[in-house]
């Protein structure tokens, strides 16, 4: 049985700037939120590629950050964790 290609009907695939958008909502939704990338792609159910776009997306527009652990999560949310990395300065 010959299949019409013309027929088949795929669903409609989120706009990358949609899915970043849902993306940052979450994490403006809980502060707090750290996840590692395979952790986000079961989370908003994205493919390898498409996950790690949107990742670096939001770490190039300085939303996220992503820790040594390998997490990434808010800048803002962040800030501590960096103040904490840093060596104190000591006045002699």
């Amino acid at each position: 049985m010959a299949v019409d290609s013309s027929r088949v009907v795929t669903a409609p695939r989120p706009a990358a700037d949609d899915v970043a958008r849902r993306v940052q909502s979450e994490f403006l939704e809980m502060p707090g939120l750290r996840v590692t990338e395979a952790q986000a792609r079961r989370l908003w159910g994205l493919d390898v590629t498409a996950c790690s776009a949107v990742l670096d997306a939001l770490i190039d527009a300085g939303f996220l950050f992503r820790t040594r652990s390998g997490c990434f999560m808010r800048v803002e949310s962040a800030m501590p964790d960096l103040a904490a990395q840093r060596p104190a300065f000591s006045r002699r």
